[in-house]
């Protein structure tokens, strides 16, 4: 039996938050009851089957993905709607979303945490005023931090408010086109045809970040999946059940990967107790390092990543983590209720809570609680 599981089992607190304290404090030298999807082998594990006729083998590649054919896809016994599928992207095609994510996506109108206690002028062009410090930046932890390394969370689309745990139809920006046509590609390979990329909330991770015990539920419709992309250094990932009380599984996440979370599993509790460094020993995972395919359509949406943003982007990822988790707000036809004193969009803003358990990503501190 895995240590975790004999933590979940003892003390006071609910089984999740015993495994979440587990993997957060965890010093050993090898992580035993954690599965990894690129190597399966954990009984529970099965696999998934993906629609293959869902997207051309020509729309695949303008998304950056290997045909749908060769992918692989997995679920776990009791927890259906639950899909992972390892890493499925073209060769170099991870570049275009680290760049977007760092050098694109943190642009306004996209709403960030430094908006929090910054002006607008200040956290505008994150990347042009971090570049130049990240790229010297060396590994002594007294150097001052850049913007971007400060960076928690971006929002897109439909803008999450972190206070009222609900999304607006008066706060709302044009969702990246790129982003959501790779969406829309995973999800209909996954079984659901006519998904809207609506909104998106970008997590930036690094060593030391964490992500709290939580359920996605703030979008009005639950019968779309929620999306989830990894890249960079590799987590733990737990997923547990209707109740906190149930124990969860525990998961690698990996560069490249992909979980979908619909059905019964769209509302189960789930974490990131941990950030790892690459696995593999280097500074950066393999599939990473590799170039872009030479016959990429000339309709892709991918755009290759110049070296001197790679160097940027891979100084950053030496130590971080970048998720991006893409929602359907609404179902088709389907509007917001009207509510009754609308708030500032910039009140709702200076509200946002990013420390609190159950928001997005949560920075822990050493206290007894993390």
């Amino acid at each position: 039996m895995a240590a975790g599981t004999v933590a979940a089992r003892e003390g006071g607190e609910d089984a999740f938050r015993q495994l979440f304290r587990f993997y957060r404090r965890w010093e050993g030298s090898e992580l035993t009851g954690v599965i990894d999807f690129s190597k399966p082998s954990a009984r529970q594990v099965v696999s998934s089957p993906l629609v293959l006729s869902s997207i051309s083998d020509q729309d695949a590649y303008r998304a950056g993905l290997k045909p749908v054919s060769v992918w692989k896809a997995y679920g776990l016994a009791n927890y259906p709607g639950f899909i992972f599928i390892p890493n499925p992207f073209l060769p170099g095609c991870q570049r275009h979303w680290v760049k977007q994510c760092l050098k694109q996506y943190t642009q306004k109108p996209n709403v960030c945490n430094l908006d929090m206690h910054m002006s607008s002028k200040e956290t505008t062009d994150l990347w042009g005023k971090s570049r130049q410090q990240l790229r010297n930046k060396s590994s002594s932890k007294r150097e001052p931090k850049c913007l971007l390394e400060k960076l928690r969370w971006v929002t897109l689309g439909y803008h999450y408010n972190w206070n009222t745990k609900k999304y607006s139809a008066d706060h709302c920006t044009p969702f990246p086109s790129d982003l959501a046509f790779l969406s829309k590609q995973v999800a209909e390979a996954c079984g659901f045809p006519g998904f809207q990329a609506e909104a998106g909330i970008l997590n930036y991770y690094h060593l030391d970040s964490s992500l709290g015990i939580h359920v996605d539920e703030s979008e009005l419709d639950h019968s779309q999946p929620l999306l989830s992309f990894s890249f960079g250094q590799s987590s733990i990932f737990l997923l547990g059940g209707l109740k906190r009380e149930e124990a969860p599984v525990a998961m690698f996440i990996h560069s490249g990967d992909m979980m979908v979370m619909s059905g019964f599993s769209r509302l189960l509790y789930h974490a990131v107790p941990r950030v790892l460094p690459n696995l593999e020993g280097k500074l950066l995972p393999s599939c990473l390092e590799l170039p872009l395919p030479a016959d990429l359509p000339v309709d892709s949406i991918i755009e290759p990543c110049s070296q001197d943003d790679w160097q940027v982007c891979a100084k950053y990822l030496q130590g971080s983590r970048i998720n991006m988790t893409i929602r359907q707000v609404l179902a088709e036809g389907q509007s917001f209720p009207t509510e009754s004193g609308v708030e500032n969009k910039l009140d709702v803003l200076s509200k946002y809570s990013y420390h609190e358990e159950n928001s997005e990503i949560k920075r822990h501190k050493p206290d007894p609680d993390s």
